[in-house]
């Protein structure tokens, strides 16, 4: 089981899920909502993760939401309804990230230009390649 929080703790959650879809997102839309050069992500199956406290949701495109800490603003999920039976979860919003360290990075394309990423992992210009 994996657990998380978000910065204040007035939001946890939890996930029996096995973490799919490990990367580093460098597109703009994960760059402006975090205020962060880049975001770690994992998916988990939906039905396996529940959440408990006060959230509030940005839809950040047509097909896509960002659920907050209603209170200290950490984003804590995405979620699109191209993959409805994902949710995505911020990497670094769990209690031991180091469990679910990252396999790539995406939007390698979109990436901040002073941002070197050398740490050997695949970096695919846009979305993972199947």
């Amino acid at each position: 089981m994996l657990k998380g929080r978000c910065y204040c703790g007035a939001v946890r959650y939890e996930t029996t899920g096995t973490p799919t879809q490990e990367s580093v997102c460098h597109c703009s839309i994960c760059r402006r909502t975090t205020g962060a050069p880049f975001v770690a992500w994992f998916s988990v199956p939906l039905s396996s993760f529940t959440l408990s406290g006060d959230t509030t949701t940005f839809q950040s495109s047509s097909a896509a939401s960002r659920r907050f800490c209603a209170k200290c603003g950490t984003q804590l999920t995405f979620y699109s309804s191209h993959h409805p039976d994902l949710i995505d979860i911020t990497t670094c919003s769990l209690e031991h990230p180091e469990q679910v360290p990252p396999v790539d990075h995406i939007y390698g394309a979109s990436r901040v230009p002073w941002v070197k990423v050398d740490d050997g992992l695949p970096v695919y210009p846009d979305a993972r390649s199947a």
